[in-house]
């Protein structure tokens, strides 16, 4: 502990060989003056600063820098996309630095080892590591501490942005960093007034000690000449209570640019001399290759074609004159067993009845409790999900004295530029990336192939070239989250219909480790297909045991395979899950005579949090008990591990993680059924800004509403039925239902309430279509013919 009113000045570059480690790890200001900042995984990694300061400026760390006029500038390393990030993370600068919010700048940070994201490393870590997963794998605190993960992501800058990790891998060194910065600004303040440092007060972008005040900026160059305090005198951390008067706002940063049009995204980039390509590509099935095509069509001024092997691009100095050169040429391909939709069934249908399959979680022993004559047993199916962003897969890139140059909003940026640089057979080094904003990406920007097509026909024709990919082409290239089929059965008590046993096989590609080996592996969707063909994993089958206190759960998988290359999109494996369990709960709970309100609570154990979810979101709602033409259906859902098996008599404790319950009013009209409001009430741990996570929420309800009713396609002949956004039902605001929303102050680390919100939105319909018209649905998307 340092001693009161001791000021230390910093040590000269020399002693940067021999760096001192505090508690947290992390040696912090370093970077002032050029420095190295250090990092620690299984052995000491070394960086060199990660945003280098800007005229006037003064750089501290790998976080933030301060301008002379005081303005605060915060790297976001994780893409904003609409999620409310690059607030999130400088909200908690600006508290922990004492900053005048509208003096706060935040901007995308390079890819840099300083910014790993160890939470998400450790998380996936059965897709870098298939030997040997569980050593890097964990959650919570496990996750961040994970000496495997941390290696492994600081190593290969992982700083992909999913599964709502932003808070979970950022907020603690954000926080550490700009708590750093603040005890150098007071240091160099009580050095200028002969006080104890200790006795400054940091507000506003202010450093005063009684009526002596200097602004952030007066104080910035003289900062960067002292050491943080060891140990780091952290303030709380951010937290937003569910009463709004209690509340501090801090409105969104992106929202002013976006709404006077100077935001940037990928389409938007212009550089001199830059043409245009559309592109077509083949049909998804084995061994699809360019075949015929007729070069004398593509008439125009400037128009050239490029082909590949999977794919023909033209080139114009307009993106439409590119596209109708490609209709004029007409490419065909040649595809071996192209996908059908209606291969993709039977394929399901075998896998879910009669197929090898995979146990991936147990509690108990649920093959004896479960006898020979199951209760209940039900199928339920999935069609393949499609993102539906409001952008397209866009990118620009430049070759350039060496260098490829790429303007690309990516999820996983070190990964595109490892795949750039291997089709281009240049080092990674001369891959530079500028990340621009996404609009809307759902997680479609994990993916890279469009990054990859687009440096390759720059390459081609000499020239800058900006590729996007039109709708069609976004749902045929696009890699869609998998279709699944589920059979449920439960045995249960004959009085009250309690649960005995639970039971639940889902047939669908092993999508998560395929994902793996193209995002981690380097692979190409044929070879990542084939590579995974036939693989368990727990992972596309995520979330699929109940959140419900059950003696007895067998969840197995059925590696089946479709043809289609899966991806991963908003919700993921979690949101299908729960599709299959609330749908089957309510089903349960009708079959007993049970309404299903209480039915769930007395299933939950321990679980107060989601209980108290449930009865709080029925209140809201007027809850009638689900009955008999009321229109009323209700889901609940839990982000987070399973339950555990509690030892021997012992309850074991409620499991982390955020909580939902949602209650669907629909009624039914001339124009048939429709959504006429969502209620939910959300228990998301500690709020760091309560706005935002009302926008989650309610556009994760909307995003869930969507998968329910369309966003999905068939395919003939390998090419999707679908090709334009109009024609996948998509909510739109005239039938956009009344939302309400409500927040319970529950314990515990944030929750990400983008992924949480999307879940419980299907079954609650599903259920609320059945108690309108005694009808139950059990495939998604809900067609309009089907209603």
């Amino acid at each position: 502990m340092a001693e009161p009113g001791l000021v230390r000045r910093r040590r000269g570059l020399a002693s940067l060989a021999r760096p001192r480690v505090t508690r947290r790890g992390l040696l912090i200001g370093a970077a002032a003056g050029g420095g190295l900042l250090a990092a620690w995984g299984l052995m000491p990694r070394r960086y060199p600063p990660p945003v280098p300061a800007g005229a006037g400026e003064t750089s501290y760390n790998a976080w933030l820098r301060i301008g002379p006029d005081g303005t605060v500038t915060v790297a976001v390393p994780q893409l904003e996309m609409g999620q409310g990030a690059a607030t999130l993370l400088a909200q908690v600068v600006a508290l922990e630095l004492g900053a005048d919010w509208a003096q706060l700048v935040a901007e995308p940070a390079p890819v840099s080892g300083a910014y790993a994201n160890i939470p998400l490393a450790a998380r996936w870590s059965a897709l870098w590591m298939p030997f040997g997963a569980e050593l890097g794998a964990g959650r919570g605190e496990a996750a961040r501490s994970s000496r495997l993960a941390r290696s492994f992501a600081e190593r290969s800058r992982f700083t992909a942005t999913a599964d709502g990790t932003t808070l979970a891998a950022y907020e603690q060194p954000a926080r550490e960093a700009a708590c750093a910065v603040r005890t150098m600004l007071m240091q160099a303040a009580a050095a200028r007034w002969d006080v104890a440092w200790e006795a400054c007060r940091v507000a506003g972008g202010v450093v005063s000690h009684g009526t002596r005040r200097a602004r952030f900026g007066e104080l910035a160059e003289d900062a960067a000449g002292y050491d943080p305090a060891d140990p780091l005198p952290l303030g709380p951390p951010p937290a937003e209570t569910a009463d709004r008067a209690e509340n501090v706002p801090f409105p969104r940063l992106d929202l002013p640019a976006k709404a006077e049009g100077r935001a940037r995204f990928a389409a938007d980039v212009r550089l001199p001399g830059m043409v245009f390509a559309a592109i077509r590509h083949a049909p998804l099935g084995a061994e699809a290759s360019l075949g015929r095509y007729d070069p004398a069509a593509a008439r125009g001024d400037g128009v050239r074609l490029v082909k590949g092997e999977r794919w023909l691009a033209a080139v114009a100095p307009t993106w439409w004159t590119a596209e109708r050169a490609l209709a004029a040429v007409a490419p065909r391909f040649r595809v071996r067993q192209p996908v059908d939709t209606a291969r993709i069934d039977a394929a399901l249908d075998k896998a879910v009845k009669k197929a090898r399959t995979y146990r991936v979680a147990e509690l108990g022993d649920p093959d004896e409790a479960m006898g020979e004559r199951p209760s209940l047993v039900a199928r339920y199916d999935v069609a393949p999900g499609l993102h539906a962003g409001l952008e397209t897969a866009s990118c620009t890139a430049r070759l350039r004295d060496g260098r490829v140059e790429l303007w690309l909003a990516s999820q996983a940026p070190e990964a595109a530029r490892q795949a750039v640089a291997g089709a281009l057979g240049v080092n990674p080094r001369d891959v530079l990336l500028y990340p621009v904003l996404a609009g809307g990406s759902f997680d479609a920007r994990l993916e890279h192939d469009h990054a990859v097509e687009a440096a390759l026909i720059a390459r081609e024709v000499g020239r800058p070239v900006q590729l996007t990919w039109s709708r069609w082409q976004e749902h045929l290239a696009g890699k869609p989250r998998a279709p699944a089929a589920a059979l449920l059965w439960a045995r249960t008590a004959p009085d009250g219909g309690a649960v005995l046993a639970w039971h639940t096989r889902i047939a669908t590609p092993p999508a998560a480790r395929e994902f793996g080996a193209r995002l981690f592996g380097g692979r190409d969707a044929p070879a990542a297909l084939a590579a995974t063909a036939g693989a368990a994993d727990p992972l596309a089958v995520e979330g699929a045991v109940p959140p419900y206190r059950l003696a007895h759960v067998a969840v197995d998988h059925v590696p089946v395979s479709t043809g289609i290359p899966a991806g991963r999109l908003r919700g993921n494996a979690p949101a299908v899950a729960a599709f299959f369990t609330e749908s089957f709960v309510d089903e349960l709970a009708r079959a007993a005579g049970r309404e299903p309100l209480s039915y769930r609570i007395e299933m939950l154990g321990n679980d107060v949090r989601l209980a108290e979810c449930l009865q709080r979101c029925a209140a809201l709602t007027g809850w009638d008990a689900g009955a008999a033409g009321s229109g009323q259906g209700l889901a609940c859902h839990r982000l987070g591990p399973a339950p555990e098996e509690p030892a021997g008599d012992e309850q074991a404790a409620a499991p982390e993680g955020g909580r939902i319950a949602v209650i669907a009013t629909v009624r039914r009209d001339e124009s048939g059924v429709r959504v006429e409001r969502l209620t939910a009430v959300a228990d998301l741990g500690r709020i760091v800004n309560r706005d935002i996570a009302r926008q989650q929420i309610e556009g994760g309800l909307i995003f869930g509403m969507g998968q329910t009713i369309g966003a999905s396609t068939g395919y003939v002949r390998g090419l999707p039925v679908l090709g334009r956004l109009a024609d996948l039902s998509l909510p739109v605001l005239a039938n956009v239902p009344e939302i309400v929303v409500e927040f319970i102050d529950g314990p515990g680390e944030p929750c990400d309430p983008g992924e949480l919100a999307v879940a419980a939105v299907a079954p609650a319909i599903a259920n609320a279509l059945h108690s309108a018209t005694g009808i139950r649905f059990r495939k998604l998307p809900l067609f309009a013919e089907e209603v």
